[in-house]
């Protein structure tokens, strides 16, 4: 779980790399979740919530230009 403050410390350049990232794993596991194999099925609410806070800090950087 990444906390905000953190992500507002990194560059868009970063938080792009991160997102892109983090949309890979929420498509793996939500693969294994389909075929039965994920283990913890709340971790796919983790990366969602992630992704939705760099989503909503690239968002806050774009604005402030």
């Amino acid at each position: 779980m990444m906390k905000a403050k953190e992500l507002r410390e990194m560059t868009t350049a970063e938080l792009e790399s991160k997102l892109a990232d983090l949309k890979k794993d929420l498509f793996f596991l939500r693969m294994q979740h389909a075929t039965n194999q994920l283990d913890n099925p709340l971790q796919i609410n983790v990366v969602k919530k992630d992704i939705a806070r760099i989503k909503t800090v690239i968002r806050e950087k774009e604005t402030a230009i």
